[in-house]
Parts: C-alpha cells; sequence; structure tokens
C-alpha cells in the first residue's frame, strides 16, 4: 500500500528541473484524499480543489510516471474490437426476406462499449499495474430506422455514434488516454488512479455511458451505473444533456430502471461506493420531477445492476457482489464477490422508506439480470437468470485473464443431477430461476425454471407487462464452445420460455424433469452470434407473443453484421428478414425498439432514400 512507496522523481515538462516527491508527503496525499473519498461523494469542484498549474503538475507526473498499454484482443475476440462511427446514416438496400406486415415503425437501438484510441488500456507505474474491466469502454449507439411510405414500402437506414459525454470529449479534444483506469490490478496502483483522477478531473472515473438505452417521456437515455443518464437526439445521435430530474438526482442511475405499471413513472436507484450506499428514486411520468427519495441505508455497496417493480412494490437484490474502498487500502480488490456471503431481497411499498423494507434471505447468487416480477396473492414472484458467481470484474489479481474465463464458460458435460450440483468451472452459467417471496409468512421459495444444457442471459419480456403477470420470455442463449474458446462471452442463439406450458422434452435417461419451463429455441448457424436482443410488439397484435425478436448478429466467418427479425410466435423458423448492414458492428450489451413515425424524417436524413 501506500507505505511501500518508494521516492520518485518527475520531469515536468514545464520545468527544466526534475520535481521530487518523496514517500510521506506523497502518502499524507493518499491518506488525506482517501479519507475525503470515504466521506464525500466522488465528485469535487475542481477550481475549489486545485489551481491550474497543479493541475498541469499531475498531468506532467501522470505523463512521466504512468506508461499506457493495450490490453490486447485475441483473433477469436476480433468482434469485441472497436470501429469508426459514421455519425450520418446511410441507406441500407440489401434484406432477405420482407418486413412483416404490423412491424411498426421506429428505431432499434442498441449501446455497447467502443474503446477510444484503439482499445481497453492498462497503466504500469511504480505503484504497479492498474486496468479496465471487460464491460469499460465509451459507448458508441448502433441505430437501423425502419420508416414505412404512404405505399406500404420501406426504407432503412444504419447508423452509429459514439456517447459523447464530457470525459469523453475531454479525452478527444486531448487526443490521449487520460484517465488512469481504477477498477482492477494492483491496489496501490488503483489507490493513486482514484487520487489522481480525482485531483485532475474532478471524478475518478469516465462516464462510460455503454451499457443500456431507455426511453421516458418521448425522450431518449444512454445509461451506465457509474453516472447520471445522457440524453441522446434519437435521429441524429448526438448527445445532450444529461439528465438529473432537474437537478433532483445527482448520483448514479442503474442501468436498468422500470416503469411503473400504471402510473408511467419510472423507478430507479443508484449505488455509490460511499455512504449512501444505495439510495431509491421514483420520476414523474413526464420525467420532470423526482417524487420520491429514501436511503435504503445499506451496510455495503452492493454492485447490484437491476431494479424490479410490481403494481404497489419496488424491488431489489442485495447480495455479495460489492464496492469496498476499506478493502481496497488494505491492498484488496475494489470490486469482489464473495462466495460464501449473504444475499437477500428487499420489498417495499412504491413510495416507502428503509423502515419499511421487507428483507428475504435467499441463497448466494449473482443475478445481473432480471426477467420480471408481479404479484401473486400473497407472493411476489421474481424471475431472473442466476448464476453462483461473477464475471465482474474477472479472475483474482495477478491470474490470466484468458484462462480464468476459458475454464469459467467451458461446456456443461452432463445434464444429469441437482440443478444447481454445478462444478467449480460452471458457476457463471446463468439459468432462468424463480424465487417466490410470501409478504404475509416471510417465506421464500426458489426454483430452476430450465435445465443446464443452456446458459441463458439477457432476458427480455414484451414491455407492455413489465411489473405484470406475463406468460412468455425471451433470451439470449450462450455459446459454452465459442465462449470457452475465446474467453468471452458469445451468444449463438435465441430461446422463447413458456411459464405456463410444462417443458416436454426427455432426459438422456428417459426421464421427464418435472416443473421446468418450456423452451423453444432459434439456434444460429456456426460461428455466427447475438447482441442486444429486443422485442417488438405487433401492431394490432393480441396476444402478448405477438411480435418479433429483433437482434444485431455477426458472422465471424464472413465478417459481415446483420439485423435478424425473427417471429416469436413462430420461433424455430427462419427468420422473417435478415438486413445486412454497411459495417462490423461489435458485440455490445442492451438494446431498446423505440416505435415512432419515420418515414419523412429518413427523407431528410438520407435525401436520396
Amino acid at each position: 500500500m501506500a507505505a511501500s512507496f518508494v521516492a520518485f522523481q518527475v520531469h515536468c515538462s514545464a520545468q527544466k528541473s526534475p520535481i521530487s516527491l518523496n514517500s510521506d508527503h506523497f502518502k499524507t496525499l493518499l491518506s488525506s484524499t482517501m479519507f475525503k473519498l470515504q466521506q464525500l461523494p466522488l465528485r469535487i469542484d475542481i477550481s475549489k480543489a486545485i489551481k491550474k498549474t497543479s493541475v498541469k503538475l499531475l498531468d506532467a507526473f501522470v505523463d512521466s510516471a504512468f506508461e499506457f498499454t493495450d490490453q490486447p484482443l485475441l483473433p477469436s475476440q476480433s468482434n469485441f474490437a472497436p470501429i469508426d462511427e459514421l455519425k450520418e446514416a446511410v441507406l441500407v438496400t440489401s434484406i432477405d426476406g420482407e418486413i412483416p406486415d404490423g412491424f411498426p415503425e421506429g428505431v432499434y437501438l442498441r449501446n455497447g462499449p467502443n474503446p477510444l484510441f484503439g482499445g481497453l488500456k492498462s497503466t504500469k507505474s511504480i505503484f504497479g499495474r492498474s486496468g479496465h474491466m471487460w464491460v469499460e469502454g465509451e459507448g458508441m449507439i448502433h441505430a437501423l430506422y425502419f420508416g414505412k411510405g404512404v405505399e406500404g414500402n420501406w426504407t432503412v437506414c444504419y447508423n452509429n455514434r459514439y456517447v459523447e459525454t464530457e470525459t469523453f470529449k475531454l479525452e478527444k479534444q486531448r487526443n490521449k488516454p487520460s484517465f488512469l483506469p481504477a477498477a482492477e490490478g494492483n491496489s496501490p496502483a488503483i489507490v493513486c488512479a482514484y487520487v489522481l483522477n480525482m485531483l485532475r478531473y474532478g471524478q475518478v472515473n469516465k462516464y462510460l455511458s455503454n451499457t443500456n438505452i431507455i426511453e421516458h417521456s418521448g425522450k431518449l437515455y444512454t445509461i451506465a451505473e457509474n453516472h447520471l443518464p445522457q440524453e441522446i437526439d434519437i435521429l441524429t445521435l448526438k448527445a445532450l444533456d444529461m439528465w438529473d430530474v432537474n437537478g433532483a438526482w445527482n448520483r448514479p442511475f442503474t442501468s436498468h430502471p422500470k416503469k411503473a405499471p400504471g402510473t408511467g413513472e419510472l423507478v430507479t436507484f443508484g449505488i455509490d461506493a460511499t455512504k449512501p450506499y444505495a439510495e431509491l428514486g421514483v420520476i414523474s411520468a413526464d420525467g420532470k420531477k423526482l417524487v420520491h427519495r429514501m436511503d435504503l441505508k445499506l451496510n455495503r455497496c452492493p454492485l447490484s445492476h437491476e431494479i424490479l417493480v410490481t403494481q404497489r412494490y419496488n424491488v431489489f437484490l442485495d447480495y455479495a457482489l460489492t464496492v469496498d474502498l476499506g478493502r481496497l487500502l488494505l491492498g484488496g480488490p475494489l470490486i469482489k464477490y464473495d462466495k460464501g456471503g449473504y444475499a437477500r431481497m428487499g420489498v417495499m411499498h412504491r413510495y416507502g422508506d428503509a423502515d419499511s423494507i421487507k428483507w428475504f434471505e435467499v441463497k448466494p447468487n449473482c443475478t445481473f439480470h432480471f426477467i420480471n416480477s408481479f404479484e401473486d396473492g400473497d407472493e411476489i414472484v421474481i424471475r431472473g437468470c442466476r448464476a453462483l458467481e461473477s464475471v465482474i470484474p474477472g479472475p483474482d489479481q495477478g491470474m490470466n485473464k484468458f484462462e480464468w474465463f476459458s475454464r469459467k464458460f467451458r461446456p456443461i458435460e452432463s445434464t444429469e443431477g441437482s440443478l444447481d450440483a454445478m462444478s467449480e468451472d460452471q458457476l457463471v452459467f446463468p439459468r432462468p430461476y424463480e424465487w417466490r417471496l410470501n409478504m404475509r409468512t416471510g417465506h421464500v421459495k426458489e426454483r430452476n425454471l430450465t435445465g443446464t444444457q443452456f446458459p441463458m442471459d439477457f432476458p427480455l419480456i414484451h414491455g407492455a407487462f413489465t411489473g405484470l403477470k406475463n406468460k412468455y420470455a425471451y433470451a439470449q442463449v450462450r455459446d459454452c464452445i465459442a465462449s470457452s474458446s475465446s474467453g468471452m462471452a458469445k451468444y449463438g442463439g435465441l430461446v422463447k420460455l413458456s411459464f405456463e406450458e410444462p417443458n416436454t422434452g426427455i432426459s438422456s435417461r428417459q426421464r421427464q424433469v418435472e416443473g421446468l419451463t418450456k423452451e423453444e429455441y432459434h439456434m444460429f448457424k456456426e460461428n455466427t452470434f447475438c447482441t442486444g436482443a429486443s422485442f417488438v410488439p405487433k401492431e394490432g397484435g393480441i396476444e402478448e407473443d405477438d411480435g418479433w425478436i429483433i437482434t444485431f448478429v455477426h458472422n465471424e466467418d464472413t465478417n459481415i453484421s446483420q439485423v435478424y427479425l425473427i417471429d416469436t410466435r413462430n420461433f424455430s423458423s427462419e427468420p422473417v428478414a435478415k438486413i445486412t448492414l454497411p459495417c462490423r458492428v461489435p458485440y455490445g450489451f442492451h438494446g431498446a425498439y423505440i416505435p415512432m413515425q419515420l418515414h419523412e424524417k429518413l427523407t431528410r436524413m438520407v435525401p436520396h432514400a
């Protein structure tokens, strides 16, 4: 830690003589700054904290003492590499099949990391190494526009663009990596990154805005857990202002807020490494007012990715994947998952306070993505893609990342035995799971919804059923062989889950597994993988599953990216349309389809359309 820091010299370009900084001085700087870090929000006013001349001095120190290096990608990881942005929409003419009747005009968007300057970086210095996690990297939006003319003809356009946050603009202007990575690596190096980023820029981390895309009250926002949502112009993809709900919300924002059924209010929460560790907020349906805010009064900071709603309640998960500055200062990792740690789910009325939360102890788990939640008599039913270990941040300090991920993604050899009898190498496999929390008795019932043959993640439903009882859900199916070979998760197909129909599949021992959900699969060709799947309801549709799954798909053999439209009522059949894109689309995270009238707007975006 700081006690082991040795004296060093920094050559400042502004002065000809070197500047000495001994270990005692640096220890004092670290101690005082980290104390403030634990007491105050991780955002300060630079103008009050340090003078311009001192900032230049710190810049010179960083340039001299820290070396940025690329975190290399393997050939099998080629479609995780960033691409150049277009900024302006281009016409798409290659469509195999037809856009079906009932498909609404609108925009299909997907967010994901597209790191500046060629890829993710790590740094090395006398303090050790620090690096970015695999989920980091500046956000880039990929958008496919569908406009329908009066005669029924379709115009399709594609565009992509970086999410130009404040920190994106700062590094772009400097034309070089500037923020020191502060997520994983040697503890002293991460502490130094925290301190130096705060002193130079007023915040610890970059505003990535690379995880999800949501719409609220007619406005589009990109989100990542570490900052406020960024408003985006849906036609140009240009970044507008950050959304702080007219100054009422001043902390990070979950990547998966939920619209409350009936009211249209947006329920969110934000975590922070300092107290209060988690706060919940309810935003008005028009997006202009924060109508409720409360401290959950947690005694740790869980890296919880999603919040849930029912008609009357908010539901959140407090589990053992935590961000802990105290652990970091003692030489441990900043982010860690404790497999032996406790997990619990909290249920509160929409506008309740911390004292009104009813806590339910559940089996230890790491669930990033939930399917849905709803009320069923005395029970709150929660469904999600549960794993027993976290893929964030990845291996412990000093371990080889590729080897760790490759082993964790190794295919399951047998589907027999207990569904919880997973080997150590298979604990990161998320599978559909159900919790039933009895509000009257306090009892919890848990069960697996599917078998172990395919890990599934990134679930989605018909958005109108958020917080209400739903019959169907969809998810991306992980290709274990491809994921293990590349050391990065790849999704080789999609699955449709029918909760009110039993699984009629037969196990290898000719025994039907009772109580499991019906599964239908849409698997892609070899070396073809998807991201950002979203459900598009059919105009005038009657049934919950009237619609299509839309998803970005990439063929690694041809290096061609497409968008597929898959009929959810004829799920295993070929896509009704395959739309070939003008450039490669890297793998990313979450997608959304925003219905809107577009035809006239597209003619202005692409005049020759």
